[in-house]
């Protein structure tokens, strides 16, 4: 039976080892922490309209569910031409046929960041953020920043919908409790028309959302550094805040920076459309990790992790039976997300062809909440999956 190593357990990582399973082959993977995280249904972790263990499925449930060889363990290295990766336990693991890279991004580390938490970071930054919420609505008010940041070499490493997501959750938590007028409520960026990659609808509605919630704008000044009380930009202007929640732009990881894999100018490793790294036979890279290659407004988001790792699965298959047609990710690039703001959503879609948001009031927010279940029962194997979901 064909082996297959799998390095990480997030989206594209359990997805790979699902399909690799499908297709009987003898799979091991390996996660630096016990269990998958829903990072789409994490935003409400700090409004507390959900608890930490609801967005968390232990992998040893996912283990028993698909039958793939579970290690919690960290990466130390990889020797990519002879499949060799050693783990932080120091344990070495290789005589793998395939080896699969699926780990994630790294992130930027801008100056003082460290005075910042991400809703996008590590899972227990999201009970750090509620931590700081419920401070400020105790002392009944304050000024909160929301911002996320870009990465020059490697645009398509953004997320910044989940800071939208959580500054509108947080604003109608807010109004909730009768305290909104006693807080200011900013979001900031450095580029222009933060985003700009979903299209000049979604722009135009955006606005009318800042507008109508009386959120205020700081755009298209470079960050110099977060202080303990706000972000110093470029010109030395300062917005002051009692909290900041910054997302910060994917980067390379180290690891894959001091490994053999042939890299982008970000760090993120070159992939062909069959997601096979480029001149390492044998070795693929889903997700986050990879140089995504297509248009400007591409984005790295879970959906697109999940069908490259789909798609490899099938790949191996086709490489392995010599039978069968490969097939790309990029034909697959869009950008999907249902924008949650707590009293409702946005639905946003955009490809080659149109670019669209639809204003989703009330049943939009339940309808996100709904995907949240189905993600964790789909994932377990307890309902079937929906094709593309």
């Amino acid at each position: 039976m064909k082996k297959v190593l799998v390095l990480g357990g997030g989206f594209a990582g359990i997805e790979s080892a699902i399909y690799l399973r499908k297709n009987n082959y003898d799979v091991t993977v390996v996660s630096d922490r016990d269990f998958f995280y829903i990072y789409p249904t994490s935003i409400w972790i700090p409004t507390g309209e959900s608890k930490f263990e609801d967005i968390c499925i232990d992998l040893k449930e996912l283990e028993a569910a698909h039958g793939f060889t579970l290690l919690v363990d960290g990466v130390t290295s990889i020797d990519a031409k002879s499949k060799r990766v050693t783990l932080q336990s120091g344990k070495v693991l290789e005589g793998f046929d395939n080896l699969v890279i699926a780990m994630g991004a790294s992130k930027m580390k801008p100056k003082g960041v460290e005075n910042t938490l991400s809703i996008c970071g590590a899972p227990e930054q999201s009970l750090l953020i509620k931590k700081k919420l419920d401070a400020l609505m105790a002392k009944g008010n304050g000024k909160i920043a929301f911002g996320f940041g870009g990465n020059p070499n490697d645009t398509s490493a953004v997320r910044g919908g989940p800071g939208f997501e959580l500054l509108f959750n947080v604003h109608n938590l807010l109004k909730k409790k009768g305290i909104r007028e006693n807080f200011e409520l900013t979001f900031f960026a450095p580029m222009e028309k933060p985003g700009a990659r979903m299209g000049p609808q979604a722009l135009k509605m955006m606005d009318m959302i800042f507008k109508r919630t009386n959120i205020a704008k700081h755009f298209g000044k470079k960050i110099k550094s977060f202080e303990t009380d706000g972000v110093l930009f470029e010109d030395d202007s300062k917005l002051m805040s009692d909290f900041v929640m910054f997302i910060p732009a994917g980067d390379g990881h180290d690891i894959i920076k001091n490994s053999d894999l042939p890299q982008n100018g970000a760090g993120f490793i070159e992939i062909d459309d069959f997601c096979e790294v480029k001149g390492v036979e044998g070795v693929y890279a889903v997700g986050d990790i990879a140089a995504i290659e297509g248009p400007e407004w591409r984005a790295k988001q879970g959906h697109i992790a999940e069908v490259m790792a789909r798609n490899m699965a099938h790949n191996i298959k086709v490489e392995e039976s010599g039978s069968g047609v490969l097939k790309g990710y990029k034909e697959h690039l869009n950008i999907l997300c249902v924008m949650d703001s707590g009293d409702g959503a946005a639905f946003v879609y955009r490809d080659d062809k149109k670019a669209r948001m639809i204003a989703m009031p009330i049943f939009g927010h339940w309808l996100k909440k709904g995907w949240g279940k189905y993600c964790r029962l789909s994932k377990l194997g307890r309902i079937p999956r929906i094709p593309g979901m």
